[in-house]
């Protein structure tokens, strides 16, 4: 593997003050379950690594009721999983980082890493898409907002410029009669990425019968994460049935373009893909009434 200088700073300012002096030929690390597996073969070739994980506010997880959730970039898939508030009011967060690598990984593997490693299969960047997510950026010049559905601009590109990282996501507070749901389908149930990967997130009107609004985000399916709006828009005003859920996972499959691969063709991807959105269309509309998933 090629050598790299090293640095865990403590803080936040001095993390960004090495990122600045470094410029391109630095790199920050969450996690490092990509990174140094990217480096090791060569995809990547650092000067700089800066350690993220030492820095105690991207190691935090906040909820208020009244400003939703935000948690630092550094927290462990494993944490945001298994956090009671992600299970109770975001749970298609917790279906996509609970499934990303494996037990040991998910200790080490990060949601903001996931999110900037940029890969068309990340886990939890459809759950973040369709949950309205934004990510606070901060460089030496300053911070800003940015959704996470314009983050990602090609295969393992972000809107990153050089020196910037990201610090912290932001979920808004779930309202009243809303559900969302994340399924991936992958050859092995551990340590595999998604063949294809369907978010859904649905609003209810008052008697829980008709769809008021909806999003569909989609993984692998395209050199970014994909929001199919036009099949989100084709079931508002629907009501929330399995018939609505037939007919967004017909649509879907003309928002994907698909490469075929030693793990899947065209045609079985684009198939998975109206399964998947089917599935994970219900789902939403189960928790939005309540309900517990039945698929």
């Amino acid at each position: 593997m090629r050598a790299f200088d090293y640095a865990a700073p403590l803080t936040l300012p001095d993390a960004l003050r090495i990122l600045a002096a470094k410029g391109s030929a630095a790199h920050p690390m969450a996690g490092g379950t990509d990174l140094i597996v990217q480096i090791r073969h060569g995809r990547r070739s650092p000067d700089f690594v800066v350690d993220l994980k030492r820095i105690p506010e991207l190691g935090r997880i906040e909820y208020r009721a009244e400003h939703g959730l935000t948690f630092g970039a550094a927290v462990s898939c494993a944490d945001v999983a298994a956090n009671p508030v992600v299970i109770a009011h975001y749970p298609a967060l917790a279906d996509g980082a609970g499934i990303i690598g494996g037990v040991a990984v998910r200790q080490r593997a990060t949601v903001g890493g996931n999110l900037c490693n940029a890969s068309p299969s990340g886990d939890a960047i459809p759950p973040l898409i369709v949950l309205g997510a934004r990510c606070l950026i901060a460089s030496s010049a300053g911070e800003r907002w940015e959704s996470v559905t314009d983050f990602c601009i090609g295969p393992g590109r972000t809107i990153l410029a050089p020196g910037e990282l990201v610090v912290a996501l932001h979920l808004p507070p779930p309202a009243a009669r809303t559900g969302a749901r994340y399924l991936r389908f992958t050859p092995r149930g551990e340590m595999d990425i998604a063949v294809v990967g369907a978010a859904a997130w649905v609003a209810l009107d008052a008697d829980r019968q008709h769809i008021v609004d909806a999003r569909i985000a989609l993984g692998a399916v395209g050199p970014t994460p994909i929001l199919a709006e036009h099949a989100a828009r084709a079931v508002i005003g629907l009501r929330a049935d399995r018939e609505a859920c037939e007919q967004a996972g017909t649509l879907a499959v003309e928002s994907v373009s698909p490469i075929s691969d030693v793990r899947g063709s065209q045609a079985q991807r684009r198939h998975v893909t109206s399964v998947l959105v089917r599935r994970a269309l219900w789902g939403a509309i189960q928790r939005a009434k309540g309900e517990s998933p039945d698929e």
